[in-house]
């Protein structure tokens, strides 16, 4: 019998989280405007640093900011592998994306391939302007040339290694854990 254990480092919790988030919502700011900006946020936790990007900017704004949630499970390209019922939830995007700037978030960005998916997504709701990338973290290894334009930190990560990072909102902690398995 194998067991496994697991050593995790805590790489950034609770009010350093905050702390990045507001940067990258100045860097975005500074880089994209405001005007005709909204936010789509990739579920789970990509849609509930969407949710808290939005809150910040449209402080800055003074103003509301579009946001929408995208749910890319039909759109994977290993939809076969997750089995005959894969859970799918609902994708909100109740506004018109033709023009609009479009500012996608995601929590960690490692091989492009939920990057991918979701930018096919989209395009199916529509042809905004441009599509910007902004993620939490980047821990490198794509499998795509996909690359992001605001990143709040990059950790180097080897392939086994993983980086789970945990919200309030879904898990009750906050905080960013690198993850090594050690058989």
């Amino acid at each position: 019998m194998w067991y496994y254990v697991f050593m995790a480092v805590r790489l950034a919790e609770g009010k350093e989280i905050t702390r990045i988030l507001h940067d990258l919502a100045d860097q975005v700011e500074k880089k994209l405007g405001l005007a005709n900006l909204a936010i789509i946020g990739i579920k789970r936790r990509g849609a509930i640093l969407a949710k808290r990007l939005q809150t910040i900017l449209e402080k800055k704004a003074g103003q509301p900011i579009f946001l929408g949630y995208l749910d890319i499970t039909l759109y994977r390209d290993d939809f076969s592998a997750l089995g005959s019922h894969p859970v799918v939830s609902e994708t909100e995007i109740l506004f018109n994306l033709e023009k609009k700037k479009i500012l996608l978030v995601d929590d960690v960005l490692f091989t492009g391939r939920t990057i991918r998916a979701a930018l096919d997504a989209i395009i199916d709701f529509g042809r905004p302007s441009y599509i910007r990338l902004l993620v939490l973290i980047d821990r490198n290894h794509r499998e795509f040339p996909i690359q992001p334009d605001f990143v709040g930190r990059r950790v180097k990560t080897t392939k086994k290694q993983m980086v789970e990072v945990h919200l309030q909102e879904i898990d009750g902690a906050e905080e960013v854990l690198l993850i090594e398995p050690k058989p």
